[in-house]
């Protein structure tokens, strides 16, 4: 029902000047009923009636002029939502300062009229009691005001998440939550105890009346008391619920939460600031993503959480070279994106193969990949997964039938870390152990089983995993004095076909052994 009242006097060219007048009728009223139950209306005699005249003629003009201001005031802060737009940047702020403008103008009414009330009836009762008269009036006042404030408050809150998309900041700082509550308590007991101090000061009051007086303000101290402080309450339970549950959204991960901003106090500001948060954080994990499809999601996670200074260490690890074999020629003979298509399909098995093997994919180098065991992450055995990795690889190549490969595997101490300056870092690893690798895929394109490991990489092996390689030849390797004994892996044994099982279950010796699927003939790079 509140909503619909809201929306309605947002919405009515009349509706801003309905609840404006609506709260100084409430704050005469207020007057008026103490002036009467506190026995002073009876003290005016038989001229009452022209007393009362010449009192109302100011609260008309008053009522007029307010009415006046308010439909203008309508068109004023709301012409952007009768012609169904955005406001300005300037409209916006402007809005912001419309429950301030609206009060501020209210109490100047006010003033006036309450001098001029108080002089009337002071006049017309024989006490010439103008201080209490003018206290209650000032009073009166006091509360329609700061109940304006409030209702005018609430009214444009509904236009605040239009607001916010205009401005970054929707706060201003008498709508702040001090504010609130200070004027809430204004309204709630600060006005209605004032006023009762007025009555029971009267020395004109006689008993009776002052305990009706009490009890009639008692009661409007304690419903205005009841419904200010729920709206209060309300206005600041209701979006700290809303920001709880969007924070506990972030901290489970759902970086798209976001929160309405409905106020134009510290809690704005803390809508948007959370909104920020996740956006933020949202970004910070977008660049996670794409700088960890570039250089790998452990390098980027270093990166991301290291100091930007130039890091590294020496590290025993295992490089894994992969390099296609007559790339020249493909690329002369396949257009461009067919080529490119065809090495994309190529490095999937790459990086799947080393990502599995808890390895990480250093670059990309055109048409070879270096990949690297051992670092940034160190593994108690760097060794056995670059292994296990270079076989799935030929493997899968092979089964492919696109491209022939060669693999190179090398394992020695390295310098693992950044290299470059302080505006442009890449994280590498340098050692002869690199150039190593490099050195055997070369070779290894013309190795039948198309990979060659070095000795230290057999040597560090597990023993389950040694079994599977074989020394292929002593290779003298280019820009290296010593040569280097290069390992090759062994074909897997193939079941031999049911004719050639003797009925004991043995195998004979001679029985044929089905080769493994080799890859296709090297072409000249």
């Amino acid at each position: 029902m509140t909503s619909r009242l809201i929306l309605w006097a947002l919405r009515a060219p009349g509706g801003l000047s309905a609840v404006v007048m609506a709260c100084n009728l409430g704050g005469l009223a207020v007057i008026t009923t103490e002036l009467f139950l506190s026995g002073f209306l009876s003290r005016l005699g038989s001229n009452w009636i022209s007393t009362f005249i010449g009192v109302s003629v100011y609260p008309a003009i008053g009522a007029l002029a307010g009415i006046v201001l308010a439909v203008r005031d309508r068109r004023h802060y709301f012409g952007w939502l009768d012609q169904h737009r955005p406001p300005t940047e300037h409209e916006a702020r402007r809005l912001l300062r419309l429950p301030l403008a609206i009060t501020i103008r209210a109490l100047a009414i006010w003033l006036p009229g309450v001098i001029v009330a108080a002089a009337i009836f002071a006049h017309a009762t024989e006490d010439r009691s103008f201080p209490v008269v003018l206290s209650m009036f000032t009073l009166g006042g006091l509360e329609s005001a700061a109940l304006t404030y409030l209702i005018v408050d609430r009214l444009i809150r509904p236009t605040i998440p239009v607001v916010a998309e205009v401005l970054d900041e929707t706060a201003h700082w008498s709508n702040t939550v001090l504010a609130r509550v200070l004027v809430t308590f204004a309204v709630a007991g600060a006005v209605p105890l004032l006023m009762l101090v007025t009555v029971l000061a009267d020395p004109s009051t006689d008993s009776d009346d002052r305990i009706r007086t009490g009890i009639y303000l008692a009661i409007v101290g304690l419903s205005a008391g009841v419904v200010a402080t729920a709206a209060l309450a309300r206005a600041v339970a209701t979006p700290m619920h809303t920001l709880r549950d969007a924070l506990d959204r972030i901290a489970h991960g759902d970086l798209e939460a976001r929160v309405t901003i409905n106020s134009t106090s510290e809690i704005g500001r803390l809508e948007h600031s959370v909104n920020e948060l996740a956006a933020n954080l949202s970004e910070r994990e977008r660049m996670r993503t794409v700088f960890g499809r570039h250089v790998g999601d452990e390098v980027a996670e270093r990166a991301l959480s290291g100091s930007p200074s130039l890091t590294g260490d020496m590290r025993e690890a295992t490089a894994l070279f992969v390099d296609v074999t007559g790339s020249v020629a493909l690329a002369t003979e396949l257009a461009p994106h067919d080529f490119v298509a065809k090495l994309n399909r190529l490095l999937t098995i790459v990086v799947a193969a080393t990502e599995d093997n808890h390895g990480l994919v250093n670059k990309f180098e055109g048409d070879a990949a270096l990949c690297i065991f051992g670092a940034p992450i160190a593994l108690d055995d760097n060794a056995t997964p670059a292994l296990k990795a270079a076989r799935r690889i030929r493997d899968e190549v092979a089964a492919l039938g696109e491209l022939d490969v060669g693999i190179g595997i090398a394992r020695g101490c390295v310098f693992a870390g950044d290299v470059g300056t302080d505006t442009r870092l890449e994280f590498t690893v340098i050692g002869d152990a690199v150039n190593e690798a490099a050195r055997l895929t070369t070779e290894a394109k013309l190795v039948p089983r198309r990979i060659l490991a070095s000795q230290a990489v057999i040597d560090a092996a597990s023993d389950a995993e040694r079994t599977q390689w074989i020394l292929h030849d002593t290779l003298h390797l280019r820009g290296r004095k010593e040569p280097t004994p290069g390992w090759t892996d062994v074909p897997a044994a193939v079941p031999a076909s049911p004719a050639s099982i003797h009925r004991n279950g043995t195998v004979p010796q001679d029985a044929p052994r089905p080769a493994a699927p080799q890859p296709p003939k090297p072409a000249d790079r």
